[in-house]
């Protein structure tokens, strides 16, 4: 099927909807102290997002029953990335909202025991990959997201997040103008701040400096 070529004026006017014509969101002097706050710690060091900004939103399906697995596999609701994904996320983060919309996160950081709990569930490398390697979610270099107009309100990806099926792949052109057009805003936005996608995965990216750390199984706190 022939691709779709979609221009910069028509990403943003898919999301015409979804936000107020005046909405101008510029980076702001907290957030450029939040970065600087960042620079002092070691790339390899985990943080939670949340402690950095505010300007994130989060929906961490693996603390729910809502996910593919249909099993809680996280005790708490939390994001944790290392400082070097964290950093990335902040500048895609304030490049998103100049349009208007924002980062919201399904999954960060995975410890690596919470990877075998999900390979007993579902033994599938097609879906989950095998603990004995680890994904690069638990290297805290992977994140899955999707965006959200700054009201909250989600835009239109085509699927649910974990959506296993040809439709969630991105050399899928056979969708709806906006969909393709809010897919293309997610994927050159966060390859131009050093993120990678796969193919059969809107939502999922890895950080390319992310690839190379070390497994890690550092458990947050939930209290």
């Amino acid at each position: 099927m022939k691709k779709s070529v979609i221009s910069k004026t028509e990403i943003k006017d898919s999301i015409t909807e979804l936000i107020t014509i005046d909405t101008i969101v510029s980076i702001t002097e907290e957030k450029q102290e939040t970065l600087k706050s960042l620079d002092g710690l070691a790339d390899t060091t985990f943080v939670r997002l949340a402690d950095y900004s505010h300007d994130f939103a989060y929906d961490m399906r693996y603390a729910t029953n809502n996910n593919f697995l249909k099993k809680q596999v996280y005790d708490c609701a939390e994001c944790y990335t290392r400082v070097k994904t964290a950093k990335a996320l902040l500048k895609a983060n304030a490049d998103f909202m100049k349009n208007g919309v924002k980062i919201k996160f399904f999954d960060c950081y995975r410890p690596n025991d919470v990877q075998y709990k999900m390979w007993a569930i579902v033994p599938n490398p097609q879906y989950v990959a095998n603990p004995k390697k680890g994904s690069i979610h638990n290297k805290g270099g992977a994140v899955d997201i999707t965006l959200v107009a700054l009201d909250g309100k989600e835009l239109d990806m085509g699927t649910d997040f974990d959506f296993f099926g040809k439709k969630a792949y991105h050399d899928n052109f056979d969708l709806p103008e906006n969909i393709l057009a809010n897919r293309k805003l997610l994927k050159e936005t966060m390859e131009a701040y050093g993120f990678w996608s796969i193919r059969t995965e809107w939502w999922h990216y890895n950080l390319s400096a992310g690839s190379n750390a070390k497994i890690a199984n550092f458990k947050w706190d939930c209290n």
